[in-house]
């Protein structure tokens, strides 16, 4: 029994990079139908840098996973045969294609038409990235992580923390607009239907045992766990949001510990899905 902490590296990994792909799509969107000046767009394309860094301290986390950064490379001896090998891969071309797309933008080297193109083969790749993660915990030997509520706690972290993210990056670039105030509303439902997963699972877990284990009692401390998590994202999309209740905008520091209120959060609710890895003994029910 735990609480997946050990897994810390891979929590990084998936938490961050789940964020960096909402946001991205968010950035994007603004870029191809937000109506943006050209000084709008560099300015945009300037605070894109946060994203990249962001993705680059979740693949650093990754390859820690790894026990060596030299074994990155060979995991991706086996593309189109293993999940993982997959899931990196994904990943790699979705940080390369996008992030050279930033370069050129950055430089004033890509053509509007072509940018627009590459734009959206990076929007395709990030989707494509999010998927390959939950195919890699699509394991019929573990009956705790392949089912729904994996693949769907994976894009609701990305409709909870990418719309956060991408406004925090808006408003860093000064660009203001109606579409913006949607964003909350979908980290709202995104958040609503995060807590009702949870709440659906913790009733699903007694149904899930073994011949030598119960998965109920992988983590003894799973309703408690849960609560913390819900508090960090409540106070997370509080501090977004209450500011725009009162007509004002909210302040960047402001927003800055609102993001990391919300990784925080979803970095909890992330070790608390690690700790329920649980392989089937001789039998399994459910």
């Amino acid at each position: 029994m735990g609480t997946g902490w050990h897994e810390w590296p891979l929590m990084i990994f998936t938490v961050l990079g789940q964020c960096v792909v909402g946001g991205f799509m968010v950035l994007g969107l603004a870029l191809l139908f937000g109506g943006l000046s050209r000084g709008q767009q560099q300015r945009l394309h300037r605070s894109m840098l946060v994203l990249w860094v962001l993705m680059a301290l979740a693949f650093i986390a990754s390859t820690l996973h790894l026990g060596s950064p030299m074994r990155a490379f060979n995991s991706l001896n086996q593309v189109g045969e293993s999940a993982l090998s997959n899931e990196i891969a994904a990943g790699s071309a979705f940080f390369a294609v996008a992030g050279f797309y930033w370069l050129l933008a950055v430089w004033g080297k890509m053509p509007a038409l072509l940018g627009k193109i590459w734009l959206i083969v990076a929007m395709v790749l990030g989707v494509v990235f999010v998927y390959a993660m939950c195919r890699v915990y699509a394991i019929d030997t573990v009956p705790t992580w392949d089912n729904l509520y994996t693949p769907l706690g994976f894009v609701l972290t990305a409709l909870i923390g990418g719309p956060m993210l991408g406004y925090l990056l808006l408003q860093r670039a000064d660009i203001n607009g109606r579409m913006m105030l949607q964003l909350p509303m979908i980290s709202v439902l995104a958040l609503i239907i995060s807590v009702a997963s949870v709440i659906m699972q913790a009733a699903s877990l007694p149904t899930i045992y073994s011949s030598v284990q119960q998965s109920a009692d992988l983590i003894p401390h799973y309703g408690t766990l849960m609560v913390w998590r819900l508090v960090l994202l409540v106070l997370g999309l509080g501090c977004w949001i209450c500011p725009l209740i009162r007509g004002r905008t909210p302040m960047m520091l402001g927003m800055i510990f609102a993001m990391l209120l919300i990784i925080a959060g979803e970095l909890i609710g992330r070790g608390v899905f690690y700790g329920l890895h649980m392989t089937v003994g001789m039998a399994v029910g459910g």
